[in-house]
């Protein structure tokens, strides 16, 4: 039963990334998100952590102390920050290398689609911020980046997701080459 409702809350939030995603533009990316977790890999820990309420990775970690199905996801999926982290140029130190402007977006996305899966009809446009401010601080995450994500869960937060994915259309991906996020 657990395989089912998993299934249903993967493809519920997958499909509310890619009608955001297609909203503002970034079509391929909408059709690709998150396929790496129907995969057998991450779709097993799915179903045997399975809550409903939150990430079944967030369980795998609590049992295990990590999470497996988090480890393959995140080094496949261009849209998490996580990915992004690698040794800077000033010695051994990990640091968050500045994403591309799409990726960024699609984090942005992929962040109010989780928190509508997981609230519910209690969700509001606050809630995405509210998450993000709650580990700032804690994210090992280059400062464009953080910056940029901020700037969009704040609009997000105060003018709601009609003028913020119009800003995102007609702005932030209008503005840079959306595939290096460097201006042109």
């Amino acid at each position: 039963m657990n395989a089912l409702r998993h299934f249903g809350t993967i493809t519920k939030h997958k499909l509310l990334v890619m009608k955001a995603c297609f909203q503002v533009g970034l079509y391929r990316q909408g059709l690709l998100h998150d396929l790496s977790k129907y995969g057998w890999t991450e779709f097993r820990v799915g179903c045997r952590y399975y809550q409903g309420t939150r990430s079944p990775n967030n369980a795998e970690r609590e049992e295990k102390g990590y999470s497996s199905a988090w480890l393959h996801h995140k080094g496949r999926n261009k849209h998490h920050y996580e990915y992004w982290i690698d040794y800077g140029t000033h010695g051994a130190v990990l640091e968050g290398m500045k994403m591309p402007v799409n990726y960024v977006v699609e984090m942005f996305l992929d962040r109010i689609a989780a928190s509508k899966v997981y609230r519910g009809t209690a969700y509001t446009d606050r809630d995405p911020l509210d998450y993000f401010l709650g580990g700032k601080g804690q994210y090992l995450m280059h400062e464009e980046t953080e910056a940029l994500l901020e700037k969009l869960l704040i609009m997000l937060a105060k003018q709601g997701e009609e003028k913020t994915f119009l800003y995102i259309r007609q702005e932030v991906l209008k503005k840079g080459d959306k595939k290096s996020g460097c201006k042109a």
